[in-house]
Order: structure tokens, then C-alpha cells, then sequence
């Protein structure tokens, strides 16, 4: 017969088995992180959306204690990176930029091994890219609505530079002529500066994409409308969509951090703690301010209600156009 110290000796016995990976968890998780974090980047080195992020990066490591080591994945318009960071291992150590193309556009486009809204955890959004609408600086279109004008009484006259045939910018275009009713004719290019240069050599007459505040300080571009719901402090004279009555247009500027789903709460919470007191670092401010971009914060819940809003509007929105797979 069992006495009652046995009992307790018995259940001791069974109960910490069980209990030690629970309690290897919350050690690991306390000490998080105690080594280099790597951060997966879906763009080519050296441009702009990369100098930010590494420029992030360096003031989240002050916080964290640790280095962040940037990977360059770039390729497949962000989906190999943001498929990297999914199929990563859900412990902190791995996390990565996440943009609008591989949220909202490619998965109804191509096949890829991660859901969008399932296979990530979000941690934060940093900022919003700058997305406008540009003319040369001799152009006779003073304004957007001198634009909207010339298109109605000229259909597909007018030449759209934007990046990508179906890229975001394409997007928020068409739903604005859709709004409008009138057309254009869109002129694909493989990046923002290539648009920009086709605008100032005169090859088209409208840019609708990123574009280069540089350009516009110098007095060679004129920017009519920048492509976000409110306008920027950047650009105090500038009107954004609501201005101007398109509020309804959907415009989801994500430059956002993420891991993949199954990163403990507390780790995520720590690495949201780092890149929020990051982004409010004067270092980083002025290093947005004088690239022309937005510090746009939203914590990771907000990040993901807000890109399972928008992956529903452009299933549907896709699917209308004739665009998915």
C-alpha cells in the first residue's frame, strides 16, 4: 500500500516530465533573444525601401541587444521572401519585411505555399511608401483633376507609367478610372526609377508610382496626388484620396514586419516593443523624412486585422478584373 509521501514522490515523478517542455519554453522566452535575429527581405539590396529597413534595424538592435543580420531574398515580387519567412522556424529568430504585393495581389495571381493572413504572425508597421501621382514640371496638368479631365475627353489617349502590369499602383489606378469613368492606357515598367526616367525623358504622360522627392525638390517633377488615404506631413500641400473624394479606394501601403504563425506572444511582444521604440527614433525619423516616406505605425494587431480587411477586398476586387488564377 502506498504511503502518502510515495503519493506525492509518484505524481512528482509523472508531473515534471510533462511540465519540461512547458518550462524549457518559458525560459527560452525570457531570455529571448540570446543570439543574432536574422531579418529576410524580399527587395534587392541598396534601394531605398532596403537602406530603411536596415537603417531600422540598427535601432531595434539598442533595444533587443542583440545584431540583426539583413537577407536579401529578393525576387517573384516579394513572395519568395515572404515565403521564406513562413517556412521559418516560429522562435523570433527569423522575421522579415512584408509588402502589398505579396499580401494582396500575387495570392490570387499564382500558387504559393503560404496564406497571407494565416501563415503570419504580424509584429508592426513602420512605415508607408511614397506612392503618388507625378508629371513633369512643364506638364499642362496643374492638378489631378486637369488629369481626370483630359482622360474623359481623350480615352486611352493618356499614357500611365506604373510599376508592374498588375502591381498595386496598376490597382489603385484602375479603381480611380473605374470611379471616374474614363481610361487610360497603362505603360508597365519593372521599377519606379524606370517609370520616373520614361516620365522625364517625355515617354509618358502621367507616373503613378513611387517617386523621388529628390526629383521634385530639384523642380524637374510635379507631385498632383499622393496615392494613401490622408495626406502626409511631408507633403502638407499635396492632396491624398480622401481629399479629392476617393475614400473608397482601397490602398493598402504596408511597409510591415513579420514571422511566421506560432511565435510565442511574449517573444512577438518584445520584438513589437523594439521596432515601436525604433520607429520613434530620431535617427530613423530623419532618415524617413529625407527619403520622402511616412512613419505610418500600426502594432500587430491592427496590422492584422488591417491586411485580412484588404486580402478580402482584393480576392474580390481581382476576381472582377479577370485576374486570378
Amino acid at each position: 500500500m502506498l504511503t502518502a509521501k510515495m503519493t506525492i514522490l509518484l505524481s512528482l515523478a509523472i508531473a515534471l516530465p510533462l511540465a519540461a517542455p512547458g518550462l524549457a519554453q518559458d525560459a527560452q522566452t525570457a531570455k529571448f533573444p540570446d543570439r543574432p535575429i536574422t531579418f529576410i527581405h524580399p527587395l534587392p539590396a541598396g534601394g531605398t525601401t532596403d537602406v530603411l529597413t536596415r537603417l531600422l534595424c540598427k535601432e531595434a538592435e539598442k533595444d533587443l541587444g542583440q545584431p540583426i543580420i539583413i537577407l536579401n531574398k529578393p525576387g517573384g515580387s516579394l513572395t519568395i521572401g515572404a515565403a521564406a519567412i513562413a517556412a521559418s522556424k516560429p522562435d523570433g529568430y527569423t522575421i522579415g519585411f512584408t509588402g502589398a504585393t505579396a499580401l494582396f495581389i500575387m495570392p490570387f495571381i499564382e500558387k504559393l505555399s503560404y496564406d497571407p493572413v494565416k501563415d503570419f504572425h504580424q509584429i508592426i508597421q513602420w512605415g508607408a511608401p511614397s506612392f503618388g501621382v507625378t508629371v513633369r514640371a512643364d506638364s499642362p496638368f496643374k492638378n489631378f483633376k486637369d488629369v481626370v479631365s483630359y482622360a474623359r475627353a481623350n480615352p486611352n489617349k493618356l499614357n500611365w507609367g506604373t510599376t508592374g502590369q498588375i502591381g498595386l499602383h496598376y490597382l489603385i489606378m484602375k479603381q480611380i478610372a473605374q470611379k471616374e469613368n474614363v481610361q487610360f492606357t497603362q505603360i508597365p515598367f519593372k521599377g519606379g526609377p524606370l517609370v520616373e526616367v520614361a516620365l522625364l525623358g517625355g515617354h509618358i504622360d502621367v507616373a503613378g508610382s513611387e517617386f523621388s522627392n529628390a526629383q521634385i525638390e530639384a523642380g524637374k517633377t510635379r507631385l498632383l496626388l499622393l496615392l494613401r488615404e490622408e495626406r502626409a506631413a511631408e507633403y502638407p500641400n499635396t492632396p491624398a484620396l480622401n481629399d479629392l473624394g476617393y475614400s473608397g479606394v482601397a490602398v493598402p501601403m504596408i511597409q510591415g514586419i513579420a514571422g511566421p504563425r506560432g511565435i510565442p506572444d511574449e517573444i512577438a511582444k518584445k520584438l513589437e516593443a523594439a521596432f515601436t521604440k525604433a520607429i520613434n527614433e530620431p535617427a530613423f525619423i530623419k532618415g524617413m523624412k529625407d527619403a520622402g516616406y511616412s512613419v505610418l505605425y500600426r502594432s500587430g494587431k491592427d496590422s492584422s486585422d488591417y491586411i485580412a480587411k484588404n486580402h478580402k477586398f482584393f480576392e474580390k476586387y481581382l476576381k472582377e478584373l479577370g485576374l486570378t488564377k
